[in-house]
């Protein structure tokens, strides 16, 4: 559905988030426990115990969402202050689905040399990103382009001792997981055993293949847009070569052929109908680069009639939409619920575990009636959640939280 522009600005004058209190202000003694005098002991219990921060502010349910402006969306790099809607629409999403409180921080001035435009200078962000930590109880960063956005976010898990998670990298990679298990369901197959092509090599596509790999994928072939990832190329960089395999396929096209599995987060119309149809027998298509996929629905449904087969796209106007917002919200939801130091893989899998096992049951009338034209039961045409199902906000933040209870990273035991 396209929309208007004057439609869009008139929706975000005054823009999307602003501050609630949560304590009445309508007294002297209000005024005088809000701030000054009472205010001070506060201060000084904090000044005493740093962890005091997480009952005497609002650090325990707060998260920054943290951008410099170089990946906007689709649109590229345009700098912080036009990253702004974007991370306001973060906020927006990570308080209406989990009721989590988020405020956007765009960081001016992290480019190389110091400038507002070109390549993000990781130290910049780091050292921004830790001056302002001790507000908040985890940090969102979005936006980030590669390879930066990697170091930036490993260096920063390591340093702070609250959940760092970079939601380019790791949000599609927690939804396809979940889609790529409930396929194998459907196929009566072990991770193990597919054989999955992926197409795209930046910072959504290696953590998808990491991810597969931490639930059990052994074979995994990454292609880029020189061709597959082999090990006997000389160009990689180290994220793409920890990834490097052994084979003769130079090509997309040349890999897919018999694979079980295609994931794409990369380009449109990359894929045509001959090629899909020499995936395997029942074959699962992830095209999920936005807003036009690598192989329209249209084209996989005519190159495989009469077969049966999955298709996924990250667009809303189609069934099996990879969607981050199944994935964030609850993801640090249950990471603030037990004050976890980290969002670490055990974590991702378990919430993507949670997504794929909360699709194969019975789906509540109110979440059929907002997509009449689907038929929400698990199968083909349903193997991923949707965000508006209410039950997300039970079900996998408390896996998550109980994931990092087990990894010995929650502070808080129940």
């Amino acid at each position: 559905m396209a929309y208007d522009r004057e439609e869009v600005l008139k929706y975000h004058i005054g823009g999307k988030v602003a501050v609630a209190l949560p304590k009445p202000l309508k007294t002297k003694d209000d005024l005088c426990l809000a701030y000054t005098p009472g205010v001070a002991h506060a201060v000084k219990a904090i000044a005493e115990n740093k962890d005091a921060a997480w009952d005497v502010t609002a650090k325990r349910n707060l998260v920054a969402v943290v951008s410099d402006g170089t990946a906007i969306l689709g649109l590229g790099d345009l700098g912080a202050a036009a990253s702004v809607p974007v991370m306001e629409g973060k906020a927006v999403l990570f308080k209406a689905f989990a009721d989590v409180d988020a405020w956007p921080v765009p960081l001016a001035h992290c480019r190389k040399d110091g400038k507002d435009t070109g390549p993000t200078d990781p130290q910049r962000v780091i050292d921004a990103v830790m001056a302002l930590a001790p507000q908040y109880g985890g940090v969102n960063l979005e936006d980030i382009a590669a390879p930066a956005c990697f170091e930036i976010e490993d260096k920063l898990d390591k340093a702070l001792d609250i959940p760092v998670f970079h939601d380019d990298q790791w949000g599609t990679a927690v939804i396809s997981l979940s889609g790529v298990m409930n396929y194998a369901k459907l196929a009566g197959k072990e991770l193990k055993d597919l054989k999955i092509v992926m197409n795209g090599a930046g910072a959504a596509g290696i953590r998808i293949c990491e991810m597969c790999k931490a639930a059990g994928v052994v074979d995994v072939t990454m292609c880029d847009s020189k061709g597959t990832i082999r090990k006997d190329r000389t160009d990689l960089n180290p994220y793409k070569a920890r990834h490097a395999v052994d084979t003769t396929a130079k090509t997309l096209k040349e890999a897919i052929a018999g694979a079980d599995v295609f994931i794409g987060v990369s380009a449109a119309n990359v894929l045509s109908g001959e090629d899909v149809a020499k995936m395997g027998e029942f074959p699962a298509i992830f095209a999920m680069a936005n807003p036009d996929p690598e192989i329209a629905p249209d084209e996989v449904a005519k190159a495989l009639k009469g077969r049966k087969y999955v298709m996924v796209t990250g667009r809303s106007d189609y069934p099996n939409q990879i969607n981050n917002v199944l994935g964030f919200p609850y993801l640090f939801r249950g990471a603030l619920d037990v004050r976890a130091t980290t969002i670490n893989t055990e974590m991702k899998v378990a919430a993507a575990n949670a997504l794929a096992m909360l699709a194969r049951e019975p789906v509540p009338e109110d979440v059929k009636a907002l997509y009449p034209d689907e038929t929400l039961e698990f199968g083909t045409g349903y193997i991923i959640p949707k965000p508006f199902d209410r039950r997300l906000k039970d079900i996998v933040p408390a896996a998550v939280a109980e994931a990092a209870r087990r990894t010995g990273v929650a502070r808080l035991s129940s």
